[in-house]
C-alpha cells in the first residue's frame, strides 16, 4: 500500500481536491487511473479509502469512500533531545523514532548544545515521510525548540514517568528496567558533550529519574533511538 497525505481532511470529508504537486504525482508519475483507489492519512489516526474521479495533472479529484482509524500505541512518548551540530544526524532520529513509535518531540538547547537555531520545516517532512513510508495514521507532534530550563518549566505540571539520560558515573538504573508499560513517559537526550552536571542536577531535583542506556557511550540520535526502541520493546 502507498499512503498519501493530507492534514486538513476530516472523518466528515467526502471530495478530495489535490492541490498541484499531488496531482502531478498521482497522474505523471504514479501514472494513476480514474476508479482507482488511494488511501490517505490524515496524520491523526484516520485512513480514508478514496476513488479517483479525475485525474488532471494539475488537479486531480478523489471522492472518500471508506474512513477508519488506526489503533492508537498503547502508550505515550514524548522524547525532549537536543539538537545535533550536523542536522543530518538530527533528521535521522526523527525518521526512525516515527517508524518505531513516538508521540512527541521536542528539541532542547543545553548548555552544551553546539546548534542553537533549529529550522522545523525540513524536520516536519522528514517526519510527514517516515510516517508514510511506515503506514502509520499517526504523525508525532514536532515542537518548537526550547531551552533546557524552559521546558523543565513547561512540563511541571504534566504527569508524564520523568527520566533523564545521561554519561556521568552516578547511580543510574537501566532504562529497561524502569519503565512499566502503558505508561506515558518523557525522556530527556542531550547533546553531544552531554548535560552539564547543573543540568541534571536541577533536572533530579525536579523529579527526573536518571537512566543508563548501556555502557556504550553512544552519539545523541543513537541514544534517542535506543530509548525509543526500549519503551516500544517493553510495550509489546
Amino acid at each position: 500500500m502507498q499512503l498519501f497525505y493530507n492534514p486538513i481532511i476530516t472523518e466528515n470529508t467526502k471530495d478530495i481536491l489535490f492541490n498541484k504537486e499531488e496531482s502531478r504525482h498521482i497522474s505523471k508519475v504514479l501514472r494513476k487511473k480514474e476508479g482507482e483507489i488511494i488511501t490517505i492519512t490524515n496524520g491523526k489516526g484516520f485512513f480514508f479509502k478514496t476513488e479517483l474521479i479525475q485525474i488532471l495533472p494539475k488537479q486531480c479529484i478523489g471522492k472518500v469512500r471508506s474512513v477508519t482509524k488506526q489503533t492508537p500505541l498503547p502508550y505515550s512518548l514524548h522524547l525532549a533531545v537536543a539538537p545535533t551540530k550536523l542536522n543530518d544526524r538530527y533528521e535521522w532520529f526523527l525518521e526512525k523514532a516515527t517508524e518505531i513509535g513516538v508521540s512527541e518531540i521536542t528539541p532542547i538547547i543545553c548548555e552544551h548544545s553546539e546548534r542553537k537555531i533549529v529550522k522545523l520545516e525540513r524536520f516536519e517532512k522528514k517526519i510527514i515521510s517516515a510516517m508514510k513510508q511506515s503506514l502509520k495514521a499517526y504523525a508525532p507532534v514536532l515542537n518548537e525548540a526550547v531551552t533546557f530550563k524552559e521546558f523543565l518549566k513547561i512540563q511541571e505540571t504534566k504527569s508524564n514517568q520523568k527520566l533523564i539520560a545521561h554519561c556521568e558515573d552516578t547511580n543510574k538504573q537501566s532504562l529497561k528496567n524502569n519503565i512499566k508499560p502503558k505508561e506515558n513517559y518523557l525522556i530527556l537526550i542531550g547533546p553531544e558533550g552531554d548535560f552539564s552536571t547543573n543540568e541534571i542536577n536541577i533536572a533530579l531535583q525536579e523529579g527526573y529519574q536518571p537512566v543508563s542506556l548501556g555502557e556504550s557511550r553512544l552519539r545523541t540520535e543513537t541514544a534517542a533511538i535506543v530509548a525509543c526502541h526500549s519503551v516500544a520493546f517493553v510495550n509489546e
